[in-house]
Parts: structure tokens; C-alpha cells; sequence
């Protein structure tokens, strides 16, 4: 209900600003035009469509109609809005993502526009679209630098100041905590950003990511291998991925001001060294598979290139092949394992 609440009052009172700015070019209220919704959890995003698609479209279409006793002007005007409801969320397909934030960035009175959106945390990265003014939080996010990243998705040029509404659970202690603190936690709340590890070159990081950041750069630098049936032309295009390569060693040197001159210079050597074969492993798997009249792709149909970093994935895969793990998030660098309890006394496996 809450929420409910919270989303129609946004929504009117954006619109009642839109209606005192028409005529100017662009319309100040256009960044306060699209709700964006934040949601801990799948569960509790499925519960607000269901009212974004229901109660919400009902009630603003009529929610200019609600004023005091001897209220003229109450801020709030009457909002028709599209059924459609775009999510940005893991269940939802890479193209359809893609889709929604070029429909995001567009001004209110374009046609295919937005007028309220729902997310999870996957906007805590990736999503810089100026236009964006407005988000509605439901439920206090479950780490500090998660809430801090998710709300700096509006806002974000000087020009359109962001408005972040949270909506706090009384029922839920943490959310109960936040709201008794709120402005003092605010007030400091980087201190309480969670701590990282930050060891991009060390030996576990660059077994788990050296490999695919390697062919990013190379598809991303290269245009002739961006395709994904192109990866077995890496030959003709061996000197301009070295030169690109290359900038890894340099970056390596950089990483960590703690180390001497000759120990920065000795990653940096390891960092070239182990891109070099990388690259050697990728040009003899483009030759054997054009050998053998197959063609080698990064992941789609094909002989792949990349494999994934998951216990058993790569059983009957040839060496060199399976020095292209790569792992769908760089943010966990140590591996998945599986754990079989025992019993402490016959070494049985315990049910």
C-alpha cells in the first residue's frame, strides 16, 4: 500500500509540473516524468507490477480530482499512462534490456516513452541515462554500497537534480533503523560503504579474468573480430591485438604503489608474458579448428572459444581451449566448490 501510495502522488505531482511548463523547450519537468521503481528482491518487484498495471493506471486517472475543502490547486493532476511497464531485472532477455534504456532516454513527449519503470539491482552498473530524475525505493537495499549505486542512477548532471523517495518497512528492524537515523546516516553513510578487495593482478585474479578480459579487448579494439563468428581470424589481425595487449603490462606496473620499482616491473613482465600465450593458445585453436574445416565462434553456435568457469564445464576440452574460462561476473574471483559432509566417526557421507 505503501508503495501504491508513494507512486501515484509522484506520478501526479510530475505531471501537474509538466502541465506549468508546457510551452518551454525542454520541459523542466521532463526528468520527473519517468518513475523509476527500485526493488530488493524479484518477489516484491512482481507485487508492484501487478499494481502498476492495475490500481496505479486506475487512480491517477483520476487523482486530480482529490483536493481539500476550499483547495483550488493541489499540486496533483489527473496522468494517463501506458499499460506497458518495462522491466530491468535478470529475467528479462539481454535485447529487451537493451530496448528499455534506449526507451529511458527519451523526453516525455516522444512517442515509445516511458512512463514508469521497475528494477532490481541490476541498474547498480551500466545504466547512465541523464534525462532520469526520479526513483522510488522500496525497501531499504540490502548494503549501503548497493544503495548508494543504485540511487546514483538519477540525477546525474547538475542541470536535473535526482529526487530519491525510500519507502521503509516498519515491520522489517533494519528498515525501522534507517528511518530512526536517517538523517545523520546520510549525512555519513560512505563510511559504512562495505570493504572490497581490491587486488586486480594478483595470481587468483588473473587466472580467473586475464583470459576473457584479453578477448574483450581484443573484439572491442579489433572491428574484425567483434563479430562472433570471426574469431578464428585472429591471425590476420595478430600485430593490432598485441598493440592493444600491450596496454595490460603498463596498467599491471600502475596497480599497486605499495611495490618496488622491480617488483612492479616483474608483474608487469608475468602480466605480458601471460597475455602473449593467451593469445599464442587462441591462434593455434583458430588453426586447428580451420583444419579441420569447423569454425570457431567466442560463444554462440560453433566451436567456442570461451568456456564457462563452472565446476565440470570444461571435461574433454583441449588445453588451450581451456585457458578461456570466463566467469559471468569479474566481481568474485575464487571459484564455486562443493561441499560433502562426512561423518566425523565411519567417514560416511552424511543425508
Amino acid at each position: 500500500m505503501n508503495f501504491l501510495r508513494g507512486a501515484v502522488t509522484l506520478m501526479a505531482a510530475a505531471q501537474s509540473a509538466w502541465a506549468r511548463g508546457k510551452g518551454t523547450s525542454p520541459n523542466p519537468a521532463d526528468p520527473y516524468m519517468t518513475l523509476l521503481c527500485y526493488f530488493n528482491a524479484l518477489r516484491e518487484l512482481g507485487s508492484a507490477r501487478n499494481m502498476v498495471e492495475g490500481e496505479i493506471q486506475s487512480r491517477l486517472a483520476k487523482y486530480g480530482e482529490h483536493k481539500r475543502v476550499g483547495e483550488t490547486d493541489a499540486g496533483l493532476a489527473s496522468r494517463q499512462i501506458d499499460f506497458d511497464c518495462p522491466e530491468l531485472t535478470s529475467r528479462v532477455s539481454t535485447d529487451r534490456v537493451s530496448d528499455t534504456k534506449e526507451r529511458l532516454a527519451l523526453p516525455h513527449d516522444r512517442k515509445g516513452r516511458v512512463d514508469t519503470a521497475l528494477a532490481t539491482n541490476m541498474i547498480s552498473v551500466g545504466l547512465d541515462i541523464t534525462r532520469l530524475g526520479l526513483m522510488l525505493v522500496s525497501g531499504q537495499p540490502k548494503t549501503v554500497s548497493e544503495y548508494i549505486q543504485a540511487t546514483s542512477r538519477i540525477g546525474r548532471i547538475d542541470q536535473r537534480p535526482g529526487l530519491v523517495v525510500v519507502l521503509l518497512n516498519t515491520n522489517k528492524p533494519r528498515d525501522r533503523s534507517h528511518y530512526e537515523r536517517f538523517r545523520a546516516w546520510h549525512d555519513a553513510f560512505y563510511r559504512g560503504v562495505e570493504a572490497v578487495s581490491v587486488t586486480p593482478f594478483s595470481a587468483r585474479a588473473l587466472d580467473r579474468a586475464l583470459a576473457p578480459v584479453v578477448v574483450a579487448l581484443a573484439r572491442l579494439g579489433e572491428p574484425a573480430l567483434t563479430g562472433d563468428p570471426m574469431a578464428g581470424t585472429i591471425g590476420a589481425s595478430r600485430g593490432a591485438i598485441d598493440a592493444l595487449v600491450s596496454s595490460l603490462p603498463a596498467r599491471a606496473r600502475r596497480s599497486d604503489r605499495a611495490l618496488t620499482t622491480a617488483e612492479a616491473d616483474a608483474l608487469a613482465i608475468g602480466v605480458g608474458k601471460r597475455a602473449a600465450e593467451l593469445l599464442d593458445a587462441w591462434q593455434r585453436v583458430a588453426g586447428r579448428v580451420e583444419a579441420a574445416a569447423g569454425s570457431l565462434v567466442y560463444a554462440e553456435r560453433g566451436v567456442r572459444l570461451l568456456q564457462e568457469a563452472t565446476p565440470g564445464a570444461t571435461n574433454g576440452v583441449d588445453a588451450d581451449r581451456c585457458q578461456f574460462r570466463a566467469p559471468r561476473s569479474l566481481r568474485d574471483v575464487e571459484a564455486n566448490v562443493l561441499v560433502r559432509v562426512l561423518s566425523p566417526s565411519g567417514g560416511q557421507e552424511l543425508t
